[in-house]
């Protein structure tokens, strides 16, 4: 686990994803799995960027809170995404200083973040 700054958290978000990875597989995505510090009910939730699989031009924001899927939230732009009052009436950003990120995109934090942020 570890803690990234807001800043950094929307230099990941605003990287460009290709609607095919590297190895030509489709829907090539950002995934960040994450806890909210104190708070039994999100633990291993998710959140991510891909490409719309309707629209090739734009991208789907969205949120995997729970594991049986109730709580999964999509939205179409990031503004959105960050202000949507998801965790008990309160917004991504307004909870930021709660947020442990465990894995971006399959990889230790400190080990795939300055590919990200390099990238700004």
């Amino acid at each position: 686990m570890g803690k990234i700054t807001f800043e950094e958290f929307v230099c990941v978000m605003s990287y460009s994803v290709p609607k095919y990875d590297s190895g030509g597989n489709e829907s090539s995505c950002i995934e960040i799995e994450f806890d909210v510090d104190g708070c039994s009910e999100y633990q291993e939730c998710w959140m991510g960027k891909m490409v719309d699989r309707n629209n090739e031009k734009k991208y789907v924001y969205w949120f995997g809170l729970v594991p049986d899927g109730s709580q999964a939230y999509d939205f179409d732009t990031f503004e959105q995404f960050a202000n949507a009052k998801v965790f008990h009436g309160k917004s991504i950003k307004e909870i930021w200083g709660s947020i442990s990120v465990a894995s971006l995109c399959g990889g230790l934090i400190h080990e795939t973040l300055p590919f990200y942020l390099e990238q700004s």
